[in-house]
Formats: C-alpha cells, sequence, structure tokens
C-alpha cells in the first residue's frame, strides 16, 4: 500500500526522496511528503495528490536537509488531505507509516486526555503523539520509538525522524515490509528494493517485529525481544530493479508487451527443451499429498482458479482455493498431507501471509508462487517457485497473472508425473506447449489494432458481461476484473453453463457479452450458451480460433481470431486480449491506467 523511504545523506536529501517516491508511487498516491532535519529543525511538506503535486510545491517552497523521511499515501483512516497526509509529526519527532495501527482509538482517547490536539483523521498520528509524550518524559529518541512500539497493535512499517537529531533514523515492521539500504557513508530505509534502486543495490530486510537505529554509520537491528540480531544484506542486481515505460504510453502496455519474454524466462528456468521435461526444483512430496490448498487475492486468486483444472485434471489431486481474507477466518481444517500453495504477487500481501500462517500452524507443507524472492511469503515457505515477471508498476496484474499460471503449469505437470498419472509422452507434449507459448503471445499481440477498434465501443458499455467454460472461465472473472479495475465499467465473468441461472436477465442490445471460447472440448457448448444471448439481441464478442470462428462465429457483433494453441496453454493465451481490451477501453475512456481511482498495488494491510 503506502510507500516509505528514509534517507540518511550526504547531499541534499528531498529531490532524492522525491524520485524514490516516483518509484514507489505505485502503492500510493492520494497525497504525499517529505520531512527533514537541518542543523537539528525538523520541517516537512505535504500535498494532496499525485506526487507532481508535491514536486510543485518544493520548487514554491524548497525544504533543506541531508537528513529525511518521504511517504506516498494509499488512504486507509481519513480522506485524502494535507492534513492527513505523511509525514505526520507531533512536537520534535515525525513518523512516516504503512498499515493500520488497529488499537489507535483507544490510543487517541488517551492521548486526549492528557491534552494532546490532533490535526489528522489518521492512526498514524496517534503514533507521533505518544512517541512525543515519551520524548517529554525524558527517554532518549530510540527508547521513545521503543515505548510506542510496545503500545501499538496491528500491521506498520515505521519510519521516526527527530527534531536535534541529524544522524538517526528509526524503523521498525511488524506486518508490513520494510529494507534497509547499505551505501558509502550513507544509509537508507525503504518499503522495498525497488524504491532504493537508484540508491544502493545492498539490501537488508527487516524480520517480523524488527526494528532499527539507523545512522550514516550503519545500523543496529534489533529483534522482537529486543535482542541484538543480524540481518543477511544481500546484493540485489539493479536491472532487476529499474522499471521505465519505454516507448509505451503506459506501465500496463509495457508489462502486457514483456509477456513473451517474461514466459520465455520462466520457461528457461523451468523447462528442460531437449528433454522435453520440467522441473520445479522443489522437491515436494506430491505422491504423499492428500489434499492442495490454492490461496491468493484478487488475480492471484483467480490464476489458482484456473491451475485447480490442471491440479485436477492432470494429477487428480483434490483442490481446494479459497480467497486469502476469507481462509483463515474460516479456520479450515487443515493437517498433515495438506499442501498449501500461495500466491502472490509481492510476496507481502498480508491476507496471504495470514492465510499461510495459520496453514503452518496446523501442520501443512507451504509453497509459494511469487515474483519477490526476497519477499516475507517466500522466506516463510517451504519451497519457493519465482516467476521471473520483474517489476510490475502497473496497479493491474498483467504479466505476474500469466508468469503465476506458467510457474503453476510447471507444478501441475510435475505434480502429475510424481503421482503416476502422466507418461514421459503427455509430459513432453505438454512442455511442447508450454514451449510454444512465447510465440503464440506474440502473435496474440499483434491483434492489438482490432482490440483498440473493439474497445472504442465497449467504452460506451455501462455492463459488460464475460463468459467461458472449463479453464476459460476463470479468464472471464480476470477480464471483468481488469475491466472493472481501470475502466470502472462494471463488468462480470460466469461460467456460461450458468448464464441461464440468472445471468441472462441482463441481456439486451446495450450489453456486450465477450466470450473466451477456443475449439476445445467445451465449444460446442460455449457457442450453445452464446447463441441464447443472441437471440436476446446481446452484442457478442467471440473471441476464439480461426476453426472456432468458422464453426460458431455466425451472427456475432465481432470476432477475435485468436492462434490455435493446445487447451492447456490457452488460460494464458488468451489472457492477453482480455488483458487489451481492458486497457484499452480505459484509454478511451480517459482513464488513469496505470493508477486506478482506489486501489493500490500491494496490498499490505487487512
Amino acid at each position: 500500500m503506502c510507500g516509505i523511504v528514509g534517507i540518511l545523506g550526504r547531499h541534499e536529501v528531498a529531490p532524492l526522496i522525491l524520485e524514490s517516491l516516483k518509484r514507489l508511487e505505485y502503492r500510493g498516491y492520494d497525497s504525499a511528503g517529505i520531512a527533514t532535519v537541518r542543523d537539528g529543525r525538523l520541517d516537512r511538506r505535504r500535498a494532496v495528490g499525485k506526487l507532481i503535486a508535491l514536486s510543485d510545491l518544493l520548487v514554491e517552497d524548497p525544504i533543506r536537509g541531508q537528513t529525511g523521511i518521504g511517504h506516498t499515501r494509499w488512504a486507509t483512516h481519513g480522506a485524502p488531505t494535507e492534513s492527513n497526509a505523511h509525514p505526520h509529526r507531533a512536537g520534535p519527532v515525525a513518523v512516516v507509516h504503512n498499515g493500520i495501527i488497529e488499537n489507535f482509538r483507544e490510543l487517541r482517547a488517551e492521548l486526549e486526555r492528557t491534552g494532546h490536539r490532533f490535526e489528522s483523521e489518521t492512526d498514524t498520528e496517534t503514533v507521533a503523539g505518544l512517541c512525543a509524550r515519551e520524548l517529554r518524559a525524558g527517554l532518549p529518541p530510540l527508547e521513545a520509538a521503543r515505548a510506542t512500539l510496545a503500545r501499538l497493535e496491528g500491521a506498520f512499517a515505521l519510519a521516526f525522524l527527530f527534531e536535534g537529531e541529524d544522524d538517526l533514523i528509526v524503523a521498525a515492521r511488524r506486518g508490513s515490509p520494510l529494507a534497509i539500504g547499505y551505501g558509502d557513508g550513507e544509509m537508507y530505509v525503504g518499503s522495498d528494493a525497488l524504491a532504493l534502486a537508484p540508491l544502493t543495490n545492498r539490501i537488508a530486510y527487516l524480520e517480523e517485529g524488527d526494528h532499527a537505529a539507523v545512522t550514516r554509520d550503519g545500523v543496529e537491528i534489533f529483534d522482537a525481544g529486543g535482542r541484538p540480531a543480524e540481518r543477511e544484506i544481500r546484493h540485489v542486481p539493479l536491472e532487476n530493479l529499474y522499471a521505465e515505460k519505454g516507448p509505451h504510453r503506459h506501465f500496463m502496455a509495457k508489462e502486457i508487451h514483456e509477456q513473451p519474454s517474461v514466459i520465455a524466462a520462466a520457461l528457461d528456468h523451468y523447462l528442460d527443451r531437449e528433454r522435453g521435461s520440467v522441473s520445479s526444483g522443489s522437491r515436494l512430496d506430491w505422491a504423499g499429498a492428500q489434499r492442495l490448498l490454492m490461496i491468493g487475492c484478487g488475480t492471484a486468486h483467480y490464476a489458482t482458479h484456473v491451475a485447480r483444472y490442471w491440479f485436477e485434471g492432470l494429477a487428480r489431486l483434490p483442490v481446494e482455493i479459497d480467497v486469502a481474507s476469507e481462509f483463515r477466518y474460516r479456520e479450515p481444517p487443515v493437517g498433515p498431507g495438506t499442501l498449501a500453495l500461495l500466491v502472490s504477487q509481492s510476496g507481502e500481501t498480508a491476507d496471504t501471509l495470514a492465510a499461510l500462517r495459520y496453514a503452518r500452524s496446523q501442520g501443512a507443507a507451504i509453497v509459494s508462487v511469487v515474483n519477490v524472492e526476497t519477499s516475507s511469503i517466500a522466506r516463510e515457505s517451504d519451497h519457493v517457485l519465482p516467476i521471473f515477471a520483474g517489476p510490475e508498476i502497473g496497479v493491474a496484474s498483467t504479466k505476474a497473472f500469466t508468469a503465476q499460471l506458467t510457474a503453476l503449469a510447471v507444478l501441475a505437470i510435475e505434480a502429475a508425473r510424481a503421482r503416476g498419472h502422466l507418461d514421459a509422452d503427455g509430459e513432453a507434449r505438454l512442455a511442447g506447449a508450454l514451449a510454444a507459448l512465447p510465440g503464440l503471445m506474440s502473435r496474440a499481440l499483434a491483434l492489438e489494432p482490432e482490440i483498440d477498434d473493439v474497445a472504442r465501443e465497449l467504452a460506451r458499455a455501462r455492463d459488460i458481461l464475460f463468459l467461458g467454460r472449463g479453464p476459460l472461465y476463470p479468464l472471464a472473472l480476470e477480464g471483468a476484473l481488469k475491466l472493472k479495475e481501470i475502466s470502472y465499467i462494471h463488468a462480470e465473468g460466469y461460467a456460461a453453463g450458468e448464464l441461464k441461472h440468472g445471468p441472462i436477465a441482463l441481456i439486451d442490445e446495450t450489453v456486450p457479452v465477450i466470450v473466451f471460447a477456443p475449439s476445445d472440448p467445451l465449444f460446442d457448448k460455449t457457442v450453445s450458451n452464446m447463441q441464447e444471448v443472441m437471440a436476446r439481441d446481446g452484442r457478442v464478442l467471440l473471441v476464439s480460433d480461426r476453426e472456432g470462428l468458422a464453426r460458431g462465429g455466425a451472427g456475432a457483433w465481432r470476432t477475435l481470431a485468436m492462434p490455435s494453441a493446445d487447451p492447456f496453454v490457452a488460460p494464458m493465451l488468451y489472457a492477453v486480449p482480455a488483458q487489451l481490451l481492458a486497457y484499452h477501453t480505459a484509454v478511451t475512456k480517459g482513464t488513469d491506467v496505470d493508477q486506478p481511482r482506489n486501489l493500490a498495488k500491494s496490498v499490505t494491510v487487512e
């Protein structure tokens, strides 16, 4: 969600913090601010809206100092206003925060009884108020921060800056990620390595419950029990961190077009092309698994929907899928023999991380599919499958989705072999289908001019339905989600066979219906459902291969001719037109494609 940057530097830090915040703007863009200490004096600037507003303010009213903290906000408590923007200040302390302080109301009331006056509606200002009270009681800055942390309940990443302290930032994490960056006579704090990429490639990640005293000479890290701790310094390749749009208008467009190369990179890791075999490298006990739980949020959850067809159909392994935010609260029985598979782009999704910890507490083995190998979910898993997607800046996930599906497809093939339901020839066929996928995706991307033309019509609609069957049903769900996220058009995805159990009541000449129907064993049934739509004057966009269009395209409003593909990889291939339809519809409507309203990229709070 929100983004945090802190710098103890040798030069003016405001421009550096602003540049780092630009790299974190995908995490929050309701408001932003910077606080610095110069000659012992604490100062700050805050602005509502995107970072350009803060940038303009800093031109009109510069802020000086070689020590500072910055923040870009995604609103939780309180509307996007200047008074609610971070950093929050109480007397001699300024604080930036990602997360939610669950007991802030009790703490706020306690402070108000002692005469503290609040400027904002946020939970974060309570943290600053508590710390200021401890400072007034005579505690030095680090001890005041520790005393404050002891009072907080909830999930947070925090950075404290103190008046009179030009060489100190106190950082802490509980539930939300926070990294420490090492420089030459300089030190850094950031929500993730991406924020610090222009500054350093030497990164240490605070672990759960850690807090740290950061100075220019280094960092002292303390664990949840207050004991000194060492955290591994990792060298993060800079080429994995830089994210630019290149020739594309939006990050989302760039990331859609990166998919052939992203999938090829993942396959280079997991696929032996000469032998026609796959290997996840995880050494999972598929033969002994009795049940597979797959858990994710949003697009990652829809990836598990697709993968369920593979694991059950190929490996004959019973599968349960759940949204992470519901999973742990219904306290499902888990136990030994259960394999829990968690899917998350960032590896920091709060609900998914909580589900992981519940499953582990119940005796399940844990495997994760993540884009960030240093993330909390990866570090707490028994087995990790990286997806090799690189930075994904657009809030609406695109390349991470297809890369997640690639890793899940590899796992499903591996499970089927281990459980005796797939022979070497079958594995070679599926491996070949995966190997052909990057080329097929490139051909699908060539349909963009036609998709743009269709999207200009879709942009006029108020409601749109997506239909699919089998593994293409989750693609209908994902296509609807993408359209909702960035164009703000109401859209719903349905299993095509469910149409007459309710949704068909919505059909008239104003409602476009997008049908994903490759010529697979379910094609004829899907076309029958499509005919029911057309009989009620519904406008159908049929997305199929040339064989499918020849068999079922008559009477459709519009068609898109996809390349023919093995049904096994169709869900990944058909993600491309789903993404491009959403993208071009949003561009036509003039919405903010990369940073849609009310959404943030990494949901690190419940």
